[in-house]
């Protein structure tokens, strides 16, 4: 029996001509579409990501077991001075981060980025993202364009389906974390907060329809530009905030620190819920890895999360030059990555494999050594066929490395979202796209 992703390759191949006018519709209505990213229309293909039901349950399953060893670790630094020393945090961001809590939820939300093997299910985490998580606009604009297309049409009369939401979902659980903080307001007025570029965002917008739905005053602001007096935070239209859902990442505020000194002094008096607040850096940044392997995580953890860590987090290291004679990386590039500690979009990540030759990796590793890079193992992302029908004329199937994203909200699994690229490396610098992701609930008859 055919798996639903090869029926809906048969789809395609059953009547190439008609699939190709499909494809090109699609991409009109994709330009048409709020699809965009940083003013940049995302890219696809003709072939959604396709997960059964039994794959997102084992998902999920995967997706809490790593959530609550993660929550391990941020409650073990708050506690614990000498494992604190582990991560190596500026002092005012470690100062930030061990505020008392203002509700009980350690990490309201998260991406936890994963290689999933299709045919194994065997899987790798590659990182994990906080609140600057992002990205659930594409997988809603992705399905909208999918939902009108020829073949999508000809898939539902065998299978049942569904797509993850991520919009109202996060609002309510938003909204449910707040409530758990001191003297919460009834209707509260929530700011998402960015280093905004005075484009559009419409992911941002799609938030700020979710919160007012949801009862909340919502308003997006820049986080440059709040104001901080009598004890109350503004934006720069005098808007009080009462809870920040915080889209601004914790790298590119320590690097604008005075710059954003009305919100640090809001988020040090409490008189705003940040939401996450700060101890989130603690699992976004990519030395996490390390600490995960180190002896100081594993004493705290029982045998079967010791375990789950060993098989499922690639071996990471500070890179050094002492660690890259160690472990042979210069001639050996096809087993390893460098990636920096603290970064996002994939900035800054060199796979050994996507070098054509042996010494401009050695160039790239060596430029690296001394600026707080990781050496990671490298672990290959699984393979499937799909066509890129949108935008070439005389496109035929070629193999795309996937990765998957697992969402959380409130600490409980939320849904899916898809990457995929060409290259070995899944990211911006690259060659990474977007697909529509949908769950396959249960076949029908013909």
């Amino acid at each position: 029996m055919l798996t639903p992703a090869e029926y809906y390759r048969g789809i395609a191949d059953a009547d190439m001509e008609k699939s190709r006018l499909d494809g090109q519709e699609m991409q009109k209505r994709l330009e048409k579409s709020k699809a965009y990213s940083h003013n940049i229309l995302v890219r696809t293909l003709y072939i959604p990501k396709i997960f059964t039901k039994e794959q997102e349950r084992f998902l999920k399953s995967v997706c809490d077991v790593m959530y609550s060893i993660l929550v391990r670790v941020i409650e073990r630094y708050e506690t614990d001075a000498e494992y604190r020393k582990l991560f190596g945090f500026d002092k005012r961001l470690e100062e930030l981060i061990l505020r008392p809590r203002t509700y009980p939820c350690p990490l309201p939300i998260a991406r936890l980025d994963v290689f999933f093997n299709e045919d194994t299910w065997d899987f790798k985490f590659c990182e994990f993202n906080a609140d600057g998580a992002s990205a659930m606009n594409e997988d809603r604009e992705l399905n909208k364009v999918l939902a009108k297309s020829r073949s999508f049409d000809i898939f539902k009369k065998r299978f049942r389906v569904y797509k993850s939401e991520f919009f109202n979902s996060w609002a309510k659980a938003f909204v449910k974390i707040y409530n758990t903080s001191e003297n919460p307001k009834e209707n509260p007025n929530v700011a998402i907060v960015d280093f905004l570029d005075g484009k559009v965002n419409y992911e941002f917008e799609a938030f700020k329809k979710a919160f007012e739905k949801a009862g909340c005053g919502c308003v997006i602001a820049d986080i440059r530009e709040l104001k901080y007096k009598h004890g109350r935070l503004y934006t720069k239209d005098n808007t009080p905030i009462d809870a920040i859902y915080r889209r601004a990442v914790t790298c590119d505020i320590m690097e604008n620190y005075d710059a954003v000194q009305p919100f640090i002094g809001a988020v040090k008096n409490n008189d705003v819920i940040l939401i996450g607040d700060f101890r989130t850096q603690i699992i976004h940044n990519k030395i996490i890895f390390k600490i995960l392997r180190d002896g100081a995580t594993l004493s705290f953890l029982d045998e079967t999360s010791r375990e789950f860590i060993f098989q499922h987090i690639p071996y990471t290291t500070l890179l050094t030059e002492e660690t890259a004679l160690e472990h042979d990386v210069y001639n050996d590039r096809q087993s390893w990555v460098i990636k920096p500690e603290d970064s996002y979009a994939s900035r800054g990540v060199h796979a050994g494999v996507e070098f054509k030759n042996g010494e401009e990796w050695e160039k790239t590793v060596k430029e690296a050594l001394g600026k707080d890079y990781l050496l990671q193992e490298y672990c290959p992302p699984y393979e499937c066929d799909n066509i890129d029908l949108l935008r070439t004329e005389n496109a035929k199937f070629a193999p795309y490395s996937n990765i998957t994203g697992l969402f959380v909200y409130g600490g409980r699994f939320q849904g899916i979202y898809s990457r995929i690229a060409k290259n070995s490396i899944i990211s911006t610098q690259y060659s990474e796209m977007s697909l529509a992701t949908v769950i396959v609930k249960e076949r029908t008859d013909d």
